[in-house]
């Protein structure tokens, strides 16, 4: 719906939907030029995805444009087959999700089989299955108790 109210025409499979029974979205791939299309810019819990092709000369500004785009960043996928643009992209976008996975797709969390969080507006980037993530929950305190009574005030480094 927002695509046709848009003006965005390049849809690709499905682009339908009903909201007789909740609210259903098929499969879609939408085609924008546009860097600043709210479907960038906006987290969709659906079958949706949009693609913005940029020129390769273009590329330094188009990972600062992925970065600033948008205040969410649940997850991320980068494809490369140069391993020095990879980790040069990777660190340019280390704070834009909290799951990024390198040549694979975004597959969100398998639960119990890896940490996920998100980062930005979409999350605190908790680590569900984490052990890090009792630390949120517990203020640790350390305790040192000594069961010999004190002779004195001073510690042997004092004397010299």
């Amino acid at each position: 719906v927002h695509c046709r109210s848009s003006g965005i025409n390049a849809e690709y499979g499905g682009g339908e939907c009903d909201d007789s029974v909740g609210y259903f979205v098929s499969p879609t791939i939408v085609l924008t030029s546009n860097p600043e299309c709210k479907l960038l810019k906006e987290e969709i819990f659906g079958p949706v995805v949009t693609v913005y092709v940029y020129k390769d000369a273009e590329w330094a500004e188009t990972v600062k444009l992925v970065d600033e785009t948008s205040p969410y960043g649940l997850t991320g996928s980068i494809f490369c087959r140069d391993r020095s643009i990879l980790h040069e992209t990777h660190k340019a976008l280390r704070h834009s999700a909290g799951n990024i996975y390198f040549n694979d797709k975004s597959t969100g969390s398998v639960v119990g089989q890896q940490p996920f969080g998100g980062s930005r507006a979409s999350g605190t980037n908790d680590k569900a299955v984490s052990l890090n993530l009792i630390g949120k929950w517990t203020s640790p305190q350390a305790i040192k108790e000594t069961l010999v009574p004190l002779t004195t005030h001073t510690y042997p480094y004092m004397d010299q």
